[in-house]
């Protein structure tokens, strides 16, 4: 069953309704130039918010590996997204970490299984890789589909989630191009930018599952 994350959750009421909408997972935006932004604090009372099973992830950007793992032991999260040109030079575990690339062509995709051969060989190997669309000067959240065309049975060595320009409208088309093992959605699901919208939350979510029988 594909997996669904939404990113940029900022409220304890969005993260509920995520949750209550069937997500595997929410995303923390700890990038401070990011409009769906959150401090530590604000971070914790979303995660008090989510029932057992769904999974708190922070998402980081140039931010040390030690730093990383030190919030993510404060909050509980059960994994970290980083965006970084080099596998991490410490081990996150026990933080699940994906590492996040911003692909626009094949050269990209070669990237990403050096990164991936990097960080196996050196024993730290990540738990799935996501593949963002890539926007000049933009980290995610940029509304711009990813190359889907280019991800046809591609393989990095690492589980794909895929983001993107990802909508209610169009993930299932995504997933069955595709077939990621999740998909990650910010702002296809929100009426402003850190807020979520329930309904097409709950939609995302059913489209996402849906795709997988096409």
């Amino acid at each position: 069953m594909v997996r669904v994350k939404i990113c940029g959750v900022t409220t304890p009421d969005d993260a509920r309704r995520a949750a209550d909408a069937g997500a595997d997972a929410v995303g923390l935006n700890f990038y401070p130039r990011s409009p769906r932004h959150v401090t530590p604090s604000q971070a914790a009372a979303v995660v008090r918010a989510l029932p057992p099973f769904t999974a708190p992830v922070g998402v980081f950007v140039g931010t040390p590996v030690r730093q990383v793992c030190a919030v993510a032991f404060q909050l509980g999260l059960r994994a970290v997204q980083t965006y970084d040109d080099q596998p991490p030079d410490e081990d996150p575990f026990p933080f699940a970490h994906v590492p996040a690339f911003r692909v626009k062509d094949a050269a990209g995709l070669d990237h990403v299984r050096r990164f991936v051969a990097a960080a196996t060989a050196a024993g730290r190997p990540p738990a799935a890789v996501l593949i963002d669309s890539h926007v000049e000067g933009q980290l995610g959240g940029t509304g711009r589909v990813a190359p889907w065309h280019l991800l046809d049975g591609f393989d990095p060595g690492a589980p794909i989630i895929l983001a993107g320009g990802l909508t209610p409208e169009n993930v299932a088309a995504a997933v069955a191009a595709v077939r990621p093992w999740g998909v990650d959605v910010a702002s296809g699901v929100e009426s402003a930018p850190g807020r979520k919208d329930p309904d097409r939350v709950a939609r995302f979510v059913a489209a996402a599952r849906a795709g997988e029988s096409c």
